[in-house]
């Protein structure tokens, strides 16, 4: 079954309040994930707990924007919203909750099912389903250069381990090429990987960790003398470049950022 098909077919199960359709959808082994309550449900535990949700609730769900779709993944945005006057606040005409799923499909079952959903209030910065939907993009992209979902999870590991723990950032000179072998992948898979997995670029995403180290030593108790030196310590080659990144990072300069913790230390004191 092809995606819109898919989607077509679920959606129109939800709005027929028939928990036993919506459950179909999903394998006899498949899991459907309630993100935003942290619950997994089974495909029978599923169908008796919608059961009990549409005796109670009467809801419309529409498909928002298009269906992304690559190999056996389907990823789209929707919104609900309730039918009955007595089901919405005081007053609001219409409360919507906005969500994506995200599906991976074996046959014309889906194996799983994640659901991120959030009331429309909140959601006037990027929510977390455009962050979702962003990074399902992008791995979507990659996928198609011969790098499975697997081999970029275990990528982004190591990546995290060599920055994190060896503090691979604090060589001033590190490039694209010497980081990938540290990692111990090709450079096209971890450019791919910090795009994909980090929606950043190589730059960003070394200098991100800079900024954090230098952040750290210029808040470190009885730190003094000229912020630069903090910044050499953190791995930058340069004045110019540091000042930019730190700005870039935390909306302030090394020395704002400095004033500001002594402001709050001495309040503390």
């Amino acid at each position: 079954m092809r995606a819109k098909e898919f989607v077509k077919s679920y959606l129109s199960s939800w709005n027929h309040l028939d928990a036993g359709e919506v459950a179909e959808h999903l394998s006899s082994t498949g899991v459907y994930c309630d993100v935003a309550n942290n619950t997994q449900f089974s495909h029978d535990h599923l169908e008796t707990t919608l059961q009990a949700y549409f005796a109670l609730h009467r809801h419309r769900y529409e498909l928002v924007g298009d269906i992304l779709a690559d190999g056996e993944t389907i990823a789209f945005r929707y919104r609900m919203f309730p039918l009955l006057k007595a089901e919405r606040s005081e007053g609001a005409e219409s409360e919507e909750i906005l969500g994506a799923e995200f599906i991976t499909l074996k046959g014309n079952s889906a194996v799983s099912i994640h659901d991120f959903y959030q009331d429309a209030a909140s959601a006037a910065q990027p929510t977390i389903t455009d962050q979702a939907l962003a990074q399902h993009s992008a791995r979507a992209k990659y996928a198609k250069s011969g790098l499975t979902e697997a081999q970029l999870d275990a990528y982004k590991e190591a990546l995290t381990r060599v920055m994190e723990i060896d503090q691979a950032y604090l060589r001033s000179n590190l490039t694209l090429p010497e980081l990938a072998g540290l990692v111990g992948c090709s450079v096209n898979h971890l450019s791919q990987v910090i795009n994909a997995g980090f929606d950043s670029s190589f730059f960003d995403y070394v200098n991100r960790h800079r900024i954090e180290h230098a952040k750290a030593l210029i808040s470190g108790a009885g730190r003094g003398g000229a912020v630069i030196n903090h910044a050499f310590e953190a791995g930058f080659n340069s004045n110019s470049a540091f000042y930019t990144a730190f700005k870039k990072f935390t909306g302030q300069t090394p020395a704002q950022f400095r004033k500001c913790g002594i402001a709050a230390a001495a309040a503390m004191d």
